[in-house]
């Protein structure tokens, strides 16, 4: 009886330790730190390597003087959109109008004179088949209408230099586009006969090509990945700029440099792309970012929850028992503008921990929740 009772009290007592146990597991749980945590995932990735680049108008014109004169208007608003075609500049076109018509009656006169050859040689030769005058004074009519008729040729050349200096005195776009400040106030003048003299300059930023350089490594890897250029898509290039902008633009490879400088081991590049919402300007200054090559498996963790210290780079890892783990990492390339290349530390799928980096150390044990 006696040893049954004993028995009973040992069962109560061992019922009593267990439900003490679950009940302190289950208030040691409720008191652990939530961590969000996520997979390392693994993906294909196109990896891009930025370089530094200068927009450049795909047409840039200067508007020129070439004639001298006073500059007798400019018609437009510095900075306007003009059209081709559009009137911008005038010249004092008045010894230019004085020698078109100097140039117009000089002709008129060679016609005349001409005309006048072209019978006294007829007559000649009707006169010599009566022998009413020599082969002499034939030769010499001859001779007389010829020359006139160089002289209709001269005087038209002189017509036509005379009608394109005329021209000169009214400077027009010769494409669509946006023009600069006038380099010159209306009245004063100009000696563009000499050399040309610049009166602004039009851009058309309709279309612009960003120039960047790369270093003759770069292109070597370029060409050492061959067999993965069908998957990179050099018909849409990033371009970012130091502040981002409305909208964004995408380039198209449009140039490689035959030649790489010897100087700077460098090969120039360009890249065209549409300036859809005028937003873009001639000058600017902007980032390339050029695909070099395919990784088929690339581990990605989430580039804000990569730390570093005095030993590089590093993720908190929660394994199997909850519990955080250091874990040093080796990082590539920043894809799809938050994640990170994970090169080596980490295994796929393992799962890391997204924010509160500060809330947790080396060992602690978390509640880790999943967020994909």
């Amino acid at each position: 009886m006696n040893n049954v009772h004993t028995l009973a009290l040992i069962m109560i007592a061992a019922a009593a330790a267990t439900s003490g146990c679950s009940r302190h597991d289950t208030e040691r749980r409720e008191t652990l730190t939530e961590v969000n945590v996520a997979p390392v995932t693994t993906d294909s990735v196109v990896l891009y390597k930025e370089y530094p680049g200068t927009l450049r108008a795909a047409n840039v014109v200067d508007l020129v003087a070439r004639v001298d004169g006073y500059l007798r208007t400019q018609n437009y608003k510095d900075g306007d959109k003009v059209r081709k075609g559009q009137v911008l500049f005038t010249i004092e076109p008045t010894q230019y109008q004085d020698a078109v018509n100097q140039a117009r009656a000089q002709l008129a006169t060679a016609r005349s004179q001409n005309e006048y050859a072209s019978r006294q040689y007829e007559a000649m030769k009707k006169a010599l088949e009566s022998d009413a005058v020599s082969q002499m004074e034939v030769s010499q009519a001859k001779s007389t209408f010829e020359e006139s008729a160089a002289a209709i040729k001269s005087a038209e050349a002189a017509l036509q230099t005379a009608l394109t200096n005329l021209s000169y005195c009214t400077v027009r776009a010769p494409m669509d586009g946006t023009v600069s400040a006038s380099t010159h106030s209306v009245g004063n003048f100009l000696n563009g006969a000499g050399a040309p003299v610049i009166l602004a300059t039009l851009y058309d930023n309709s279309v612009l090509r960003a120039d960047f350089y790369i270093e003759d490594a770069s292109y070597l890897r370029m060409l050492a990945n061959d067999n993965n250029r069908s998957m990179i898509n050099y018909d849409s290039i990033p371009v970012r700029f130091s502040e981002q902008l409305p909208h964004s633009y995408a380039a198209k490879m449009q140039y490689i440099s035959p030649d790489i400088n010897s100087s700077t081991g460098t090969l120039q590049l360009r890249a065209s792309l549409d300036n859809t919402y005028g937003e873009l300007r001639d000058g600017m200054f902007a980032t390339v970012s050029l695909p070099y090559r395919v990784e088929p498996h690339a581990m990605l963790v989430r580039d804000a929850s990569i730390s570093t210290d005095q030993l590089g780079s590093y993720i908190y890892v929660v394994n199997d028992s909850n519990r955080v783990v250091y874990t040093p990492v080796k990082t590539g390339d920043l894809v799809n503008d938050s994640m990170r290349v994970v090169l080596s530390g980490v295994s796929p799928d393992a799962n890391y921990v997204t924010d509160a980096m500060l809330k947790v150390r080396a060992g602690m044990e978390v509640k880790p929740v999943l967020k994909k």
